[in-house]
């Protein structure tokens, strides 16, 4: 649908904000006054991968994903414009009309007035939970291979962590085989030469009395796979998922029977092995438009992939959702990453702040902590805490304050004292109240 107006505020165009809620999870949300300029994706391909491709943001205007909210800075209630439900996520836009400012719309919105923008936001959170009210159990602490050891994994490094966090008492309850196992994006039950055993692996951990994960990028199909080669009937025509790993990326059509029974029996050898947390990363491909074996709605197909991943892992097995649209998720993943990822260094190296880097983490996770135990339990990334980690204190200290997911991802032989000890400090489980 074209924009259409839906609403006009009066305003103090010097203190008035205005509040954008990302897409999915790396897309940054936050509030911003009306001279403020909001992140903004740096690249096309940034476009793809972190923002809502098909709605670029027109210069000069603020856009938010399914919410947008309109503090007038006069001391008036807060505007709300909203998603009619999770399944029909409008891109509402605002502009500054002198002292006013005008929203538009490219769906049907709903309008209400709340006193305050935090108590909008709780409000809004749970409108939108209604339907579809999550299962909140307390989720105890992890440890993650990404940020020690990236996309060089070996089995025989999960097994010395494992050791190592047991020896120091971190309390680490899962632990999550990161990318890096994998021979290619989408070929996920077949091993990267180097990684060793996957079965040596998860059986160490699951005898030691602790639960496994496993990261998969379900709807990604990369060019140089087995998949890509062998079933291109298997992917949505006309989608481009961005370009990662070197290589283009392309999407698997969950509409069609064969890749649908892919998708499951996946989950399902997965699950056979003993795994029962799944890290879903780089899931916004589901929602992408294209031609599938179905006609069906892009958002209709993302949540049908979701499920039929339940069905293969299992009803008990945690869903984590990372690189996920927000809304169309709820009510179908027990764990969210609400922020872009972690990184060793404070800033972006491009500027934007939906790559990976420490400033964006705490923005975006910090601006969506109102989310946790509402929809899922929250997760603002991992713990990194070595030597080499800049402003690791400042990045410790905000995690302290999330009631999400803890999850410490150095190699635990690299942390000095302090960040052993604060380490330890901060694998808790997850608080079971909204925040």
């Amino acid at each position: 649908m074209p924009f259409a107006d839906v609403g006009e505020i009066g305003c103090l165009p010097d203190r008035a904000r205005i509040f954008e809620h990302g897409w999915q999870s790396w897309s940054p949300s936050g509030s911003y006054g009306l001279g403020d300029t909001p992140p903004r994706a740096a690249d096309g391909n940034i476009q793809t991968l972190c923002y809502r491709p098909e709605t670029p943001v027109p210069a000069g205007q603020f856009q938010g994903e399914g919410l947008l909210a309109v503090d007038p800075g006069d001391g008036g209630p807060v505007q709300v414009f909203s998603a009619p439900d999770p399944l029909h996520v409008p891109s509402i836009r605002a502009r500054r009309q002198g002292d006013r400012v005008v929203v538009s719309a490219d769906g049907p919105v709903l309008h209400w007035s709340t006193a305050g923008l935090d108590a909008a936001l709780r409000e809004w959170a749970d409108t939108m939970a209604g339907s579809s009210p999550p299962r909140i159990t307390a989720v105890p602490p992890m440890w993650c291979t990404w940020y020690g050891y990236w996309d060089k994994v070996t089995d025989q490094d999960v097994i010395d962590n494992l050791e190592l966090c047991e020896r120091h008492g971190l309390g680490a309850d899962m632990f999550l085989i990161d990318d890096g196992y994998e021979a290619e994006i989408g070929d996920w039950l077949e091993l990267r030469p180097g990684f060793g055993s996957l079965d040596r692996a998860v059986g160490t951990v699951t005898g030691a009395g602790r639960r496994a994960g496993i990261w998969t990028a379900p709807f990604l199909v990369g060019h140089r796979s087995r998949i890509f080669q062998e079933h291109p009937d298997w992917l949505v025509g006309d989608a481009h998922a961005g370009r990662m790993w070197d290589q283009d990326l392309a999407v698997l059509d969950v509409t069609h029977p064969d890749a649908a029974a892919h998708l499951v029996n996946v989950f399902s050898e997965l699950a056979g092995k003993g795994i029962t947390h799944f890290k879903l990363d780089f899931v916004y491909a589901g929602a992408l438009h294209g031609r599938r074996h179905e006609e069906v709605d892009p958002v209709e197909a993302y949540r049908r992939g979701l499920e039929l991943i339940r069905r293969g892992a299992g009803p008990e097995a945690t869903l984590h959702g990372c690189g996920a649209p927000m809304l169309p998720s709820i009510g179908l993943v027990d764990v969210m990453r609400v922020g872009p990822d972690i990184a060793p260094t404070l800033l972006p190296k491009s500027g934007d702040i939906s790559q990976p880097s420490q400033l964006g983490a705490r923005l975006t996770s910090g601006a969506r902590e109102f989310l946790h135990a509402r929809w899922w339990v929250n997760d603002p990334d991992c713990i990194i805490l070595r030597p080499e980690v800049e402003a690791r204190q400042e990045w410790a200290a905000f995690v302290a304050t999330t009631g999400g997911l803890r999850g410490s991802s150095d190699p635990i032989a690299a942390l000095d004292a302090w960040g052993l000890e604060t380490t330890r400090q901060l694998m808790i489980p997850t608080s079971v109240e909204p925040a």
